[in-house]
């Protein structure tokens, strides 16, 4: 972890290290339009239609498809899960970034982990610091649990993420189901092409208000290196943006749905037809914000690669098989660079 944490930066922003401060930021960070101001709406896919008897299922289906084709983002209801747990789950990550320095430190990411509390890990000298405190966990497979890093307080940390882990895991089977069965491909495709050792991380983001806004992120731009990710968003400050036809717009909050987009390696497999979209995160001037991310990563032994059936001569195969995607995914991430670029053929 950097010698400071973001929230104790907060506490005297006269003093901003500059490796946070983007020169060109500007108004603009904040300035995304909010999809309703224009003509079009981010999709919401209704999880239990999905698994409805037939016309209701094919209706939404037909919507998932189209939302994954043009904004490859959505805001799933219905999905199983409480809002009194949701409130639940964000209430403990609330708890945890509330307690005292010493306390969390006790978690801290070990210098080249990737577990743990921290902030940004540090590539290279001229790298843009994000502007947000996290804990990260590897909560799936089970038998490759770190607890050492996984906070005890507040009591029911570990209890509460297990669950979650638990629902989302389920519900991430069911959404890659469905976005097989919507491009007419047999339904356990994409979940047989992830193979049976996938990997869930999550991560949870704190972003600390900050009196100069308009020129740090909270995250910078970027794609996911996962197959999908379900993000929990604060229940009253925005700041996730999406990045469509150049234009950056805002993703509004639905107290109780879960945002889920997909990564860039769905994106080989359905060899373009979904794409990974590039997002980031603004920070609210006054308020501090939470989130919690969940990213499903395939088996890091199996070789990811366009479904045959989704290669033909009108489309002809994009990408080159990939192997533990991952790897090689933070290194780009710190450059600002896209690794599936590297993919492209």
């Amino acid at each position: 972890m950097g010698s400071k944490s973001v929230q104790e930066l907060a506490l005297n922003p006269e003093n901003l290290p500059n490796n946070y401060i983007y020169e060109d930021g500007g108004v603009g960070f904040r300035d995304a339009l909010l999809p309703s101001e224009s003509d079009i709406h981010i999709p919401v896919i209704d999880i239990h239609n999905l698994t409805s008897p037939s016309t209701t299922q094919q209706q939404e289906l037909h919507k998932l498809h189209s939302a994954l084709s043009s904004w490859e983002f959505f805001q799933a209801i219905n999905h199983g899960m409480t809002s009194l747990f949701l409130d639940k789950v964000r209430e403990i990550s609330k708890q945890f970034f509330d307690l005292p320095k010493e306390e969390k430190q006790k978690y801290a990411r070990e210098p080249n982990g990737i577990e743990g509390y921290g902030n940004d890990v540090i590539y290279s000298q001229n790298q843009r610091l994000d502007w947000t405190d996290r804990v990260y966990l590897k909560v799936q497979p089970e038998d490759q649990r770190n607890f050492k890093v996984w906070p005890q307080k507040p009591n029911d940390f570990r209890s509460t993420i297990l669950q979650y882990t638990e629902s989302l895991k389920q519900l991430s089977e069911v959404i890659l189901r469905a976005m097989a069965k919507s491009l007419n491909l047999e339904e356990d495709c994409f979940v047989k092409e992830c193979g049976e050792r996938g990997s869930m991380f999550l991560r949870f983001n704190y972003y600390p208000p900050c009196p100069m806004a308009d020129h740090v992120l909270g995250l910078k731009s970027h794609a996911d290196g996962s197959t999908i990710t379900f993000v929990l968003q604060d229940k009253e400050v925005e700041g996730l943006q999406v990045l469509k036809d150049n234009q950056w717009f805002k993703i509004p909050i639905i107290p109780d749905a879960l945002v889920i987009n997909v990564g860039d390696q769905i994106e080989i497999m359905s060899n373009g037809i979904f794409q990974s979209p590039v997002h980031r995160v603004v920070i609210n001037p006054e308020k501090e914000r939470l989130s919690l991310a969940m990213f499903c990563v395939p088996d890091s032994e199996k070789e990811i690669k366009p479904v045959d059936k989704l290669v033909n001569e009108s489309r002809p195969i994009l990408y080159r098989p990939v192997k533990n995607y991952v790897e090689i995914y933070f290194q780009y991430y710190q450059q600002g660079k896209r690794p599936i670029e590297a993919s492209k053929i």
